[in-house]
């Protein structure tokens, strides 16, 4: 089922950054997100609401776009 809140995602484990494209096209990388994080959000059925409970609370962010 497609995400509502994210359109794409891609995860750089030599930096451990995170980098989500959003459906309104806005682009941020997650720094310090470890492996195991990543597949846990990779696995879920709630790619917004895994954002919103574990992402978005404990990694800073930047936003490329």
């Amino acid at each position: 089922m497609p995400s509502s809140v994210v359109n794409n995602y891609e995860y750089f484990p030599e930096t451990e950054i995170l980098r989500i494209v959003y459906q309104s096209g806005a682009i941020y990388d997650y720094l310090k997100v470890s492996q195991e994080i990543f597949n846990r959000f990779k696995s879920v059925q709630s790619k917004g609401r895994f954002l919103n409970y574990v992402i978005k609370p404990k990694f800073k962010y930047k936003k490329i776009e």
